[in-house]
């Protein structure tokens, strides 16, 4: 499936190079470089998927492990609104908020059976853009023979780039979910999704327990 695919490569690369400034009263303040804030987080990511120690613990702790790092460089609320669209204004805080949680729970279990394909892949860095307080950076992530276009698109959260979306052979995640949850809202409503968002947590849930 290319929704798997696309996280597949969503946890395991992220990081591009851009520097801005702009000078006040003698005073230089610098837009925060968005490659020194993803190394880090990268080689967190990429440890904890190379740690052999990982696959001998539960599947759910897998997922609850590796979402807790990606939640450092990935905003859930926003890729949790947009995927909404229109409808996420017209919910309340609390519907947000429980939205926020089942979709993150989604992408989560995806993780989970994704981890034992990594076997090291690299990540070349093509280009990157900056408009304001968004960003994109267009990478490479090359396996063996073959290489993957990958671009990852941030927003300037105060001095944090935080990603939001991630486009894999220029198929973006956030619109791939968008277009199914669309068709469900048109038929069965916000409830309606809701029930089959939480039927599918349920139901993958079961099949863990299982294995």
């Amino acid at each position: 499936m290319l929704q798997k695919k696309i996280v597949t490569i969503l946890i395991l690369s992220f990081c591009f190079v851009m520097l801005g400034m702009f000078f006040s009263n003698h005073t230089v303040y610098a837009t925060p470089d968005p490659t020194e804030q993803f190394r880090p987080f990268l080689k967190k990511v990429t440890d904890i998927l190379a740690d052999p120690e990982l696959k001998t613990i539960p599947k759910n702790e897998q997922g609850r492990r590796l979402i807790n790092v990606v939640k450092e460089r990935f905003d859930f609320r926003e890729m949790s609104k947009r995927v909404l669209g229109q409808q996420w204004r017209d919910l309340s805080e609390k519907e947000q908020v429980e939205f926020e949680g089942l979709f993150t729970r989604m992408l989560q279990y995806a993780y989970v059976g994704k981890i034992d394909e990594y076997a090291g892949q690299k990540v070349e860095f093509t280009q990157q853009r900056v408009k304001g307080e968004r960003a994109e950076v267009q990478t490479l992530l090359v396996d063996k023979d073959k290489s993957v276009s990958v671009a990852y698109i941030m927003l300037l959260r105060g001095d944090q780039w935080m990603a939001y979306d991630v486009v894999v052979e220029g198929v973006s995640l956030i619109r791939n979910y968008m277009e199914q949850f669309k068709e469900i809202l048109k038929k069965d409503g916000y409830a309606g999704l809701v029930r089959q968002v939480k039927e599918k947590i349920e139901q993958i849930e079961k099949e863990k327990k299982r294995n």
